[in-house]
């Protein structure tokens, strides 16, 4: 039988495990399910049709799924999804997605939210994305998975964030960034590559001087961007790192892509 404080207010019929932990004052809503092992703080508020996966926790003051921060919802029973063993820290923040965007909003397993970190309505993030304290999503963002979003980054509506990035504290993220990047500055440029995470994930000696040499056959090669990529294209079947830049690009070309600063030629 869940554990619910007699503070707390759960309205019926939302769906509990019989293991799941509810703490003083927190708030569920009636379309809410919490999956087994998962542990609210005091004062979570739990709001929308929201699903929380599997021993996820989620600290005090944290707001999840409420009502899309977009003028055009007009109170569609759109839907947050969670996944498994996330750590969802004090006042992270999290709406439902809305009818024009799709109508869910995922985030995958193993994410930690920091302190006042948001994600916005439609956002899709990967597994094991790590927020660092108020970090913050608009509306429609893509994070890949295992990216590092630093403290108080932002990033704009619409922008897709490859897998493995590493985005640093306080930069502004307006154009898509291919995987694997290093990201720096108010208006935010390539740095080079995150090699400190591609070594955590296992990426050899071997592998992160093919994958310099891509990043800098699409970024400091000759011609136009589309020539460099398609060199890049050609180097996809021999390379991962290419083959995962070039579908990268390849899925989605509404937005610009991320670019170092000009004159800079930094690589690590």
């Amino acid at each position: 039988m869940a554990k619910i404080d007699p503070t707390a207010r759960v309205e019926n019929p939302a769906g509990l495990a019989d293991d799941v932990e509810i703490g003083p004052y927190a708030i569920l809503g009636p379309d809410v399910v919490l999956e087994a092992g998962v542990k609210l703080h005091a004062h979570v508020v739990i709001q929308g049709v929201t699903t929380i996966g599997a021993r996820t926790q989620v600290f005090p003051f944290a707001s999840l799924g409420s009502a899309p921060q977009s003028v055009h919802y007009k109170g569609e029973p759109t839907k947050l999804v969670i996944g498994t063993d996330c750590m969802l820290r004090e006042h992270a923040t999290a709406s439902t997605g809305t009818v024009g965007g799709g109508g869910i909003t995922r985030i995958g397993n193993g994410v930690m939210m920091m302190t006042g970190s948001h994600v916005g309505h439609d956002c899709t993030v990967g597994n094991g994305v790590i927020f660092a304290n108020n970090a913050v999503l608009g509306g429609h963002v893509s994070v890949g998975d295992f990216t590092f979003l630093g403290g108080q980054c932002a990033v704009h509506q619409f922008t897709r964030i490859g897998a493995q990035c590493m985005i640093s504290g306080l930069t502004g993220v307006r154009e898509d960034v291919i995987p694997f990047a290093n990201v720096l500055g108010q208006a935010g440029k390539l740095v080079g590559l995150n090699v400190v995470g591609m070594k955590r994930r296992g990426f050899t000696k071997s592998d992160l001087h093919a994958a310099r040499a891509v990043y800098r056959d699409l970024f400091f090669g000759e011609g136009t961007f589309d020539q460099r990529l398609d060199k890049v294209r050609q180097m996809a079947g021999e390379s991962a790192f290419a083959a995962a830049v070039v579908a990268f690009i390849d899925a989605d070309r509404k937005r610009p892509i991320c670019h170092p600063a000009r004159g800079v030629i930094k690589e690590d």
